[in-house]
């Protein structure tokens, strides 16, 4: 009896140090292919007090490298993730107008269509998590927009995104990368509005 009770103790013993031991050989969480990540993460960010409104965008920023961008490398009138690596997100923690519609509190995957004759169609998806523009769909879009883009004299190596102009009741968020620039208006909800 006394053998029994030994051997049941040991093969415990033996199976709680063997859990113990698989439990620190786990390995810790990644990035589900750190290899497709060729460029950094970079975010843009503006908090507009009156209104208790926060945006923040999350992008990839893929740089220049001496190669042609619009049109070559970004093909024009094709879906564009705006960035490098996953789609980029867009969150906005109250309601705001985007490009003169409204736009409700939320994350959104933004992607755009440049087109060469000096337009870019901004789309907001509802679908967020993508990798690239491959599994877009254009039913889960939640709003499309058109706005003018500009070109520069001096080229951008790295893709950015940046809010600018902010004023007292809106913003800018600009997009700028090789020589071409694209504006997006962005007005926030007055005070009195946000806090009742």
């Amino acid at each position: 009896m006394m053998y029994l009770i030994r051997s049941q103790r040991y093969l415990l013993g033996v199976v709680l140090i063997l859990l113990f031991l698989s439990a620190c050989n786990q390995r810790q969480p990644q990035e589900p292919d750190p290899i497709r990540r060729k460029s950094p993460i970079a975010i843009a960010s503006v908090k507009h007090h009156p209104s208790h409104t926060y945006i923040k965008i999350v992008y990839g920023q893929p740089y220049k490298r001496d190669r042609d961008i619009f049109g070559n490398l970004v093909p024009y009138n094709k879906v564009w993730r705006t960035g490098a690596n996953e789609a980029t997100e867009i969150t906005t923690t109250q309601d705001i107008t985007f490009a003169g519609r409204k736009l409700s509190a939320g994350t959104y995957a933004l992607f755009t269509i440049p087109h060469k004759n000096g337009t870019w169609t901004i789309i907001l998806n509802s679908k967020l998590g993508q990798w690239g523009a491959f599994d877009y769909e254009k039913g889960d879009d939640v709003m499309r927009v058109d706005v003018p883009s500009n070109k520069t004299e001096n080229p951008r190596q790295a893709f950015t995104i940046q809010f600018s102009d902010v004023k007292n009741d809106s913003t800018n968020i600009m997009l700028s990368w090789d020589y071409t620039v694209v504006s997006i208006p962005v007005k926030f909800s007055n005070a009195t509005a946000a806090s009742t």
